[in-house]
């Protein structure tokens, strides 16, 4: 039953209730406002289609958002350094916002405008963090969403042709020779992430607890889709780590940053364009297929920690050319 009443201030306050619903109440500014209000919520009461949706209409965006930064994000491994600053980005564009409120273009008009400052793949990542935070809201913090996911109805940007670098003949041992006239470790992790096909975050963060030569297998306790990966050491990355010193503490003395810094060097010195450090990784993961080792797709993919065939399809870049030596018995590299 609904009751309309004028309050003191001269707006007026409807108020619905009906046995097995929480009381639902709100003020208006005219009483027409008031009791069309009323009537709508009392029909989808009787049409069993009534949703509690006051949580969804105090809570905002920013603060669902913040909510799984804390409770959530700790959790995750190997998130972008820029993470906080995108957030920042979306939070100002509708951060404000009620649950209730959010549409698909309000996300929609966010992605046109990240899309202008950060890459398509990290645009993706934000609509992605944004659905889970707002799936979560639903299924575990018990708010209604009246009108659904609204990141269901926003088109995400396109995945961008992946890179498709690779060494090329006689590059490596370039490489590797103005590695050693550059000094320190940068050498040993180049070629240690050919043999492995392990992130530079991952390379940094070797601890020699985490590596049983007896056994040949060092363990990554964070990676970045946030499990821990058991990966083989082939003879050659064995060796590498058998010339090290070893003690309780951390397998490299180099950090992410300054492995990016030493193998940019090092590639100037060698004079090879465009050639990045992560491109170790798809030149790793294109010879498990290429050398003749008789991996599997699936062996592959536990080597390099890659949890779909399609992401681990975007870093494998097969040559022809070495795929018909196969063909032909030969075997390559």
């Amino acid at each position: 039953m609904a009751s309309i009443s004028r309050q003191a201030s001269g707006r007026w306050q409807a108020k619905v209730r009906r046995v097995g619903f929480p009381l639902r109440s709100r003020t208006f500014a005219t009483k027409t406002d008031a009791e069309a209000w009323a009537r709508a919520e009392e029909r989808e009461m009787d049409r069993g289609a009534f949703l509690p949706t006051d949580a969804a209409e105090r809570t905002s965006v920013a603060a669902i958002l913040d909510r799984y930064i804390k409770e959530v994000f700790p959790r995750l491994a190997g998130q972008g350094k820029n993470f906080h600053a995108n957030m920042a980005r979306m939070k100002a564009e509708f951060g404000n916002i009620s649950l209730s409120a959010l549409e698909p273009s309000h996300i929609a008009s966010y992605r046109d405008k990240a899309l202008t400052l950060v890459s398509s793949q990290t645009v993706r990542h934000d609509l992605g963090l944004l659905n889970r935070a707002l799936k979560m809201a639903v299924i575990d913090w018990g708010i209604a969403l009246p009108r659904g996911l609204p990141t269901a109805l926003v088109r995400l940007p396109k995945v961008p042709r992946s890179r498709d670098r690779r060494l090329k003949p006689g590059e490596e041992a370039k490489l590797l020779e103005a590695a050693e006239a550059y000094g320190g470790e940068i050498g040993q992790i180049i070629s240690f992430a050919l043999e492995t096909a392990a992130r530079r975050t991952e390379i940094a963060s070797m601890r020699w607890e985490y590596v049983d030569l007896k056994s040949r297998v060092v363990t990554f306790p964070e990676t970045k889709n946030g499990e821990i990966r058991r990966a083989p050491l082939s003879p050659r990355a064995l060796k590498i780590l058998k010339s090290k010193k070893r003690d309780l503490g951390l397998v490299w003395r180099m950090r992410p940053d300054s492995i990016s810094q030493a193998f940019a060097r090092v590639c100037a010195k060698a004079m090879l364009e465009d050639l990045r450090f992560h491109d170790l990784r798809h030149e790793a993961i294109s010879r498990l297929f290429e050398k003749g080792t008789d991996l599997n797709t699936m062996e592959v993919a536990a080597i390099s920690g890659h949890k779909t065939l399609g992401m681990l399809k975007r870093y494998t870049h097969l040559r022809a050319e070495d795929l018909a030596d196969r063909l032909a018995g030969k075997k390559t590299r």
